[in-house]
Parts: C-alpha cells; structure tokens; sequence
C-alpha cells in the first residue's frame, strides 16, 4: 500500500508539472526552478549591458541597478542612453542584413575581446550573452536574423569552453517572443495578433538576472510553443526539424497577414491559404 501510494504521488506530481510546463512556465525547466536572482553575486560588481536604450536592454540595466550593481551602458542611440541614464539616477539605481551582423554579431564578438583579457588578468569574469531562441531553432521568416543569433550562440559555447578553466563564466540567454513596449516609432513587426502570449520584458529581465546569478550556461525563456519547440530541437532534433519544416510556410503566410505567428495552430491547423 505505501508503495502504491508513492507511485500515485509521484503521478500527480509529474501531472502537475506536466501541466504548468504547458500552460504557465516561461523559461525552461532548470532556469525556472532556481527561484529569485542571487543579489550577493551582482551588490557591487561591473556590468557592462550592450543595447542598454531600449527593451530588454533598458530594463536589464534598471534591474540590474536595483541589486547594487555598478553599470557600463552602450548603445548606438546617445539619446536614448541619456535618457535610461536619468531614469536610473532617479530611481536610485543600409544593407541591413549586413547590419545585423555588425550588431549581432561582429560588434559583440568585438567588445567581448577587448574585455576578456582583463576578465583573464583578474582571473574572474562572467559575460551574459542576450541571444534569441532563433539562435537555437529554425525561425521561419527571419533566416539571416536567426543566422546571426546561431553565430552568437557558436561563439559563446566555444569560448566558454576556451576559458572555463580560467576563471571566466558565459550565460548565453534565449528568450523567445517578447512584449517589448511600443514607441511611436515602431516598426509593422510589433503590430501583432492580439492572441500571442508573450514574456513581458521585465519578467524576461528577471529570468536573465537568474540565469547570470545561479550561472547557468544556457537559459531559454518563452511561453508555448516556442518552449516545446526548442526542447524537441535540442534533444530530439529529427522531430523537431521536421516540425519546423511543417510550420514553415504556414508561418511565412502568418507572418504576411500580421497575424499569430506563434500559434498552436500552426502545427495543427490546417495548410497555408492561397
């Protein structure tokens, strides 16, 4: 009988979790269950946070503010960066597919080594990488931005590797779909389906801050189906690909008509209208 009643518990549990994984959770199983950021690993430290003007950017650098951390802010907007600037004091704390390489990419490989050799003089240093879940599954629409993020992601693995050893920490972050705040200025790719569930951006902020404080290597935040996705990719890729393969025009067509690009419906709906 006891063993009955352990197995008839474990069962709820994993139901349980079954159901929050498909309906709740935001992030990744490992990332969600380390709890709050670790304010001791931030009180006091450096951190340089690259496209610091606007979105995940802009509230990393408040949050990061908040647990005492000391801010280096970048960004090609010195308006905007003026303005995160200020914000924070006061609350006390052309070929643009060329382009997105040289931001994506090429500019952050850059700062990141001119900045590892001092990391490896004080034989400490943590880099926290904002990626893309495109960076590690297909994305439909956005070929040379997720090509771009997949760069990212090769560099990072591969340096962590080179410098483990030697003191240094990379967090590679993916988020998936986020609700960034709309300007005035927004471009058609915010005028959404007003039924895609999204990470709010400073809920995106606080997985990111736990992600760097717990160290973990790697951390995915999303809502469904993105998260489903990314787990069939990472450990069961001929599903996974396959999937994507059957979204993908149907995503394309979503897309066009500014409609839910992230939509259960996608896999099982039906074939892509004419």
């Amino acid at each position: 009988m006891l063993l009955l009643f352990l197995f008839a518990l474990l069962a709820g549990a994993a139901a349980f979790l079954l159901f929050k994984f498909a309906t709740v959770i935001d992030g990744d199983l490992t990332l969600v269950s380390r709890g709050l950021p670790r304010r001791e690993r931030v009180d006091g430290k450096v951190v340089w946070i690259t496209g610091a003007s606007r979105g995940i950017g802009e509230v990393l650098a408040m949050q990061f503010a908040n647990l005492g951390a000391k801010l280096i802010l970048s960004s090609r907007n010195r308006d905007e960066l003026q303005r995160v600037k200020q914000n924070i004091l006061k609350t006390g704390g052309s070929g643009r597919k060329q382009a997105t390489f040289n931001v994506n990419v090429f500019g952050t490989i850059t700062l990141t080594r001119l900045l590892a050799p001092y990391m490896l003089d004080r034989g400490m240093g943590h880099f926290v990488v904002m990626s893309s879940a495109a960076g590690k599954v297909p994305s439909p629409g956005q070929a040379i931005y997720s090509a771009s993020k997949h760069a990212l992601n090769g560099y990072f693995a591969s340096l962590r590797s080179e410098l483990c050893t030697k003191g240094i920490k990379v967090t590679v972050v993916c988020p998936g779909p986020i609700e960034t705040p709309q300007s005035s200025g927004a471009s058609s790719s915010v005028q959404r389906h007003s039924s895609e569930k999204r990470v709010s951006v400073e809920r995106c902020a606080e997985l990111t801050i736990v992600a760097a404080t717990h160290g973990l290597k790697e951390a995915w935040i999303s809502y469904q189906p993105v998260l489903t996705v990314m787990y069939l990719v990472q450990y069961m890729p001929t599903i996974g690909y396959w999937l994507m393969d059957k979204v993908g025009a149907k995503r394309l067509d979503a897309a066009a008509k500014k409609g839910n690009t992230y939509s259960w419906n996608l896999i099982f709906g039906g074939k892509k209208s004419a």
